[in-house]
């Protein structure tokens, strides 16, 4: 199992004495998405199934989780969110591999899906444009203070990130990268 740690301290919150990590049997941090996590659409021709993600060292205070993908590296002035998911209830400590089906049957109980950059609600797979170099992707979990965000799988991502910023205690990421030549 791969791990890795990154403690982001939000709206001013103190670090506690373990940060929250965020561990992963199909993704390494540094290392390359496989063909099996890649988006099956707009040229791409993977099998867009999401990875396995689990978390551990919950800070104190967690009502509930939020997980964001996001590719800082596309061709935009505000990235790409690949996938959103928020409400994720607090007991909840892993998401299985294929969880972000479009369906939502797989996710925990209470989440929400929200859609992303393709204008799809679920999990959507790197699909970085043909000879446009390596994507970073960045998966992240979220622990928040409160239990639910009032919003449905309408809402855009950018205001999910508002609500992480206002409500986030700790956040950990795990970065991999992929390429289409």
């Amino acid at each position: 199992m791969k791990r890795l740690s990154t403690l982001v301290l939000l709206s001013g919150l103190a670090a506690s004495a373990q940060a929250l990590e965020l561990q992963s049997n199909d993704l390494a941090d540094g290392g390359t998405i496989s063909a099996k996590h890649v988006f099956d659409q707009w040229g791409c021709e993977g099998q867009n199934i999401s990875p396995h993600l689990s978390w551990s060292d919950i800070p104190e205070g967690t009502k509930s989780f939020v997980l964001t993908v996001y590719d800082p590296d596309a061709p935009t002035i505000s990235g790409f969110w690949h996938w959103v998911a928020f409400n994720i209830p607090a007991n909840v400590t892993e998401l299985k591999q294929g969880a972000g089906a479009m369906d939502g049957q797989t996710m925990p109980v209470g989440s929400v899906q929200s859609k992303t950059d393709f204008n799809q609600v679920g999990y959507g797979g790197p699909c970085p444009p043909q000879g446009h170099g390596p994507h970073r992707y960045q998966f992240s979990i979220h622990a928040m203070k409160v239990e639910k965000i009032d919003f449905g799988p309408e809402i855009n991502p950018a205001l999910i990130g508002y609500q992480i910023y206002l409500n986030g205690i700790e956040s950990a990421t795990i970065t991999a990268t992929y390429h289409r030549d």
